[in-house]
């Protein structure tokens, strides 16, 4: 009873610990998808937010001794407006390979925000869902009538008392808006698309075949619900089964991990002497509680960056209160937000010196790159040739809708220090390439003198993306291998490897138990 108390009370403290943060981690500094136009934030008359459409220049990763993009374009690009051209580079391989399996793992899309400023209005903004409504999405109208006959599915508890589409008039704290609706719609619309070609779901797949899975908030099962009616060729409730996932880590029942909360706290402290050390940023909160009429603490309590997001993502003015007498009034500006925006930049870099983020993100992420891994090896083994399918058919589509608290610690674990933080709507991607068999008295292909990457009869092989980015070769247990080798993609055994023993490495250890319970040095 004792252990079951502590594990309950690590729990608690390691969710209210992620929760901040999350907050404080809003605007890392993110690798952009390069869309063929991109949306561009300006001061319009009357205090507004316009936008216009520009080029984008932006790659991968940033190009050293370039000019510094505006705060302000990098933070718009978090809000993940839909509706624009999205390059995607899923479903993309060399011929003759055959997709295997795909696992995705999404971030809910816009929402309301969880905070509220003091003595200002909360944004105006409709979480109901209409065709009429922009931005909207073709399947719109049959995504909210097939949502209506939800009960058909299949619901661990307590998902099926959660609403399947948002429904305030108003919205109520994080719920998910119709801009985050429509970027799922799309989402999985261009996976559909993507995968295709390559039939990884057929109009009559089975129930065993797409796994699903969500944490009990309703904007992350709305989020998922929506990408998962724009991804599957034909969604039939009847053969949804929609599962819970209590931890926002997706780590199941291997979550007790002392050393994790650790280091969790080390980085919470390392962040704060940051912050206080920031004359400017100082400054900036000061100005802005003198405007709303509080005290310093108590907008930093309210997490104004929060609320001023939702305002510039929806195109609205900054909060303002009326002027008094004793100096106090005014609206809340771009400048503002802008110094809170550097100094989240400068709060990256510092994180990845220190790295205790990182350590920290090794071990939130293991158990559900260990599933990630597993499903793999399963899918692999059920295709080999000659062994009889698996009656069901094998689990070949995994979703997993998370946090962005999810999210960058998957980042971070895989090697991707300069990954953008999650925008709305953002999504990692594991894919299963098998290469191609070679037939009875094919030539087996030459390769170069010395080239020990010859791949061989049937290879199994990984790509990881990020918002429609391959960005494979970047990640820790690929960084080194040779793309224009005759393996063109990389080994699953260079992930495998990773997974099961070389990510603990850092540590000094080879395993996930010794590294979360060794005592600290």
């Amino acid at each position: 009873m004792l252990a079951h108390n502590r594990f309950l009370l690590l729990v608690v403290v390691g969710g209210a610990a992620l929760a901040v943060l999350s907050l404080s981690l809003q605007f890392l500094n993110l690798i952009p998808t390069t869309p063929i136009l991109e949306e561009r934030p300006f001061q319009a008359a009357g205090g507004g937010i316009g936008v216009a459409l520009v080029k984008s220049r932006k790659r991968v990763f940033p190009v050293p001794h370039t000019e510094e993009p505006s705060l302000i374009s990098e933070a718009y690009g978090y809000c993940n407006t839909p509706n624009r051209t999205e390059q995607a580079w899923e479903g993309h391989s060399p011929a003759d390979y055959k997709l295997l399996s795909v696992q995705v793992m999404i971030r809910h899309g816009d929402r309301y925000p969880l905070y509220s400023i003091p003595k200002t209005r909360r944004p105006a903004i409709d979480c109901t869902l209409s065709i009429s409504k922009k931005p909207s999405h073709p399947l719109m109208k049959s995504f909210i009538s097939h949502m209506d006959q939800g009960g058909r599915g299949h619901w661990e508890s307590p998902l099926g008392s959660v609403p399947r589409l948002p429904n305030h008039g108003v919205c109520e704290m994080g719920e998910l808006t119709q801009t985050g609706v429509v970027q799922h719609l799309q989402s999985g619309q261009l996976l559909h698309q993507a995968y295709k070609r390559h039939n990884l779901l057929s109009f009559d797949w089975l129930p065993r075949q797409v796994w699903v899975e969500t944490t009990g908030k309703s904007r992350t099962l709305q989020s998922g619900l929506a990408f998962l009616y724009g991804f599957l060729p034909d969604f039939d409730w009847t053969k949804v089964t929609v599962r819970h996932q209590w931890s926002t880590l997706f780590c199941g029942s291997a979550c007790d991990c002392p050393a994790r909360s650790r280091y969790l706290e080390e980085e919470q402290r390392r962040q704060y002497r940051l912050r206080v050390a920031d004359t400017e940023l100082e400054k900036a909160y000061t100005d802005m509680a003198r405007t709303l009429g509080l005290a310093t603490r108590q907008l930093r309590a309210a997490n104004p960056i929060d609320s001023l997001l939702c305002h510039l993502c929806h195109g609205l003015s900054f909060p303002c209160v009326p002027t008094e007498d004793s100096g106090t009034g005014g609206c809340l500006t771009m400048a503002q937000f802008a110094v809170i925006r550097r100094q989240q930049l400068d709060d990256e870099v510092d994180r990845r010196r220190v790295g205790l983020y990182h350590k920290y993100a090794v071990l939130a992420m293991y158990p559900y790159l260990n599933r990630t891994a597993t499903k793999m090896e399963r899918v692999a083994k059920g295709s080999e040739a000659g062994r009889q399918p698996r009656a069901g058919g094998e689990e070949v589509f995994t979703l997993s809708s998370a946090h962005d608290v999810t999210m960058a610690p998957l980042l971070s674990a895989l090697g991707l220090e300069q990954a953008r933080f999650p925008r709305f709507a953002a999504r990692v991607v594991f894919e299963l390439w098998k290469g191609p068999s070679m037939t009875p008295g094919q030539p087996k292909k030459r390769v170069g003198k010395g080239d020990k990457s010859k791949a061989k009869d049937g290879e199994l092989f990984i790509r990881v993306l990020y918002n429609g980015e391959d960005l494979t070769f970047y990640t820790t247990f690929c960084r080194s291998h040779d793309r224009h080798a005759s393996q063109p993609l990389c080994p699953l055994k260079n992930f495998l490897s990773f997974v099961r023993r070389d990510m603990f490495s850092i540590f000094n250890t080879t395993s996930y138990q010794e590294a979360c319970y060794r005592r600290p040095d």
